[in-house]
């Protein structure tokens, strides 16, 4: 499972030689969220400076290109492509240019009427130098004209999908959510400055103070008069649950929940439902650890760091071939012989996408001398594709839509395997179902997806 973006802007009423600085800081903080390309604008009152390339927010960025970056107004970007490659042309912030000056734009989510958007601009003769869906956003917001806001209320009501925006010129900064708020994003205080941030530790990373989450279907501005809020069409909420199982940090609180909480509670829940027989609960870190320790405390049996997990190696490492996936999950993870050795085990993680990784892991804990392995998942099964920011839209690539439990059971090579319900995952978060995204689990979508909604839609096979 690859993570959704991240997002972090700061405004402030006067010009901070070390606005750009603040941006990083946040980034960090979010650098879970896409390890694929981070960037940086600045706005300084007359233009727009930016800064962006390819990998980790430390690889992107030193002082010297921190130190050009001043200004009074900045956004910043961590990426993992959900349209569109890896490649720098689709790096963020998109920055583009109008008659009324330029507009830079930060994308966390996935539109899903693009190819219809496209050719709208490519018949008014626009060309494109990336190939994803952030690009037609920021031409449609450049051709409302040079009043940011009236863009913003006109284009939102053209998108379908999902999309938290972060804009900015080179005085004022707008935040945007979608009408049914999929992905998270938030507002704080640092002194006398607005920031946003699509995580809460972001906040929390550059001492800022959590002030609210953007509702959905809100645009906020903010320039040197103050903040102004607007509210465009809203029907009902739709946040992506996966947002608690997998994409958020255990840190973050998120529609006020808190992360690690609905982790723990899923815990329980799930040594409730799928009970097992075991010496030790061990959880695939980072992202099944907290819900290990939920299993643990409800079902009693110890928790142990049965796994170690190689802490510079990325959240997503992912390569092209089967073999070197492989090798992959080697370097990142290893088992601890002595703890596992001659242990039934109960193997915690928050989900399985293609049961690759599983099946490896497994093998591992095999290899390293446990008895019997148990594995048991906080989430249901994943039997349907996601078009709203996740790249899982190919059913073809989820082991779930194509095989039963039991036949998972043994690809992965497990003595048991055990899902939590939905209803329990739901009850975890605490948060009415009809307030959430359930489609990856039930196939029922908030909005119609096209069937030509794929990653790689404006590039040539």
């Amino acid at each position: 499972m690859r993570e959704s973006c991240g997002l972090f802007g700061i405004f402030s009423p006067k010009p901070d030689p070390k606005i750009s600085r603040t941006v990083y800081y946040g980034l960090i903080a979010l650098q879970h969220r896409g390890q694929e390309s981070a960037g940086i604008a600045v706005g300084d009152g007359e233009k727009i400076k930016y800064h962006k390339g390819l990998g980790l927010v430390n690889d992107v960025f030193n002082e010297e290109v921190l130190g050009e970056l001043s200004g009074h107004v900045a956004i910043g970007h961590v990426r993992y492509s959900t349209t569109g490659s890896n490649v720098f042309e689709n790096a963020q912030p998109i920055v583009v240019a109008g008659q009324q000056g330029s507009l830079a734009v930060a994308h966390n989510g996935n539109i899903i009427n693009t190819r219809e958007l496209r050719s709208q601009l490519e018949k008014k003769g626009l060309s494109f130098r990336s190939t994803t869906d952030s690009e037609i956003i920021a031409l449609l917001l450049i051709e409302q004209g040079p009043d940011m806001l009236h863009a913003c209320l006109d284009v939102t009501r053209t998108l379908q999908g999902a999309y938290c925006l972060l804009l900015m010129n080179q005085n004022s900064l707008i935040a945007i959510r979608d009408p049914l708020g999929f992905r998270p994003l938030c507002m704080g205080r640092l002194d006398d400055c607005v920031v946003f941030a699509s995580e809460t530790v972001a906040l929390d990373a550059v001492g800022a103070e959590f002030v609210r989450d953007i509702e959905p279907g809100e645009v906020v501005l903010v320039n040197e008069s103050g903040v102004e809020s607007h509210r465009t069409a809203f029907s009902r909420s739709a946040f992506c649950i996966f947002e608690f199982v997998y994409f958020a940090r255990p840190d973050s609180v998120l529609e006020n929940v808190s992360v690690y909480s609905t982790r723990e509670r899923a815990g329980r829940i799930l040594a409730i439902q799928q009970p097992a027989d075991a010496d030790l609960v061990v959880g695939v870190p980072d992202s099944g650890t907290v819900a290990a320790i939920g299993y643990s405390n409800q079902s009693g049996i110890p928790y142990g760091m049965g796994l170690i997990k190689n802490k510079y190696i990325g959240r997503t490492f992912i390569q092209p071939s089967q073999k070197l996936r492989n090798l992959g999950v080697r370097l990142k993870l290893n088992a601890l012989r002595e703890l596992v050795k001659g242990k039934s085990i109960v193997l915690v993680d928050d989900s399985i996408v293609r049961g690759t990784t599983m099946g490896q892991i497994v093998k591992m804990l095999r290899t390293a001398g446990a008895r019997s392995i148990h594995v048991r998942i906080a989430s249901p099964p994943i039997r349907y594709g996601c078009y709203f920011g996740v790249d899982t839209s190919d059913r073809r690539e989820l082991i779930a839509a194509i095989h039963e439990e039991k036949k998972i059971e043994q690809l992965i090579g497990a003595d048991s395997l055990g899902y939590l319900s939905l209803e329990g995952l739901v009850k975890a978060v605490g948060l009415p179902s009809d307030r959430l995204c359930l489609a990856c689990f039930n196939g029922i979508y908030p909005l119609q997806v096209p069937s030509f909604c794929t990653k790689y839609l404006f590039e040539k096979e």
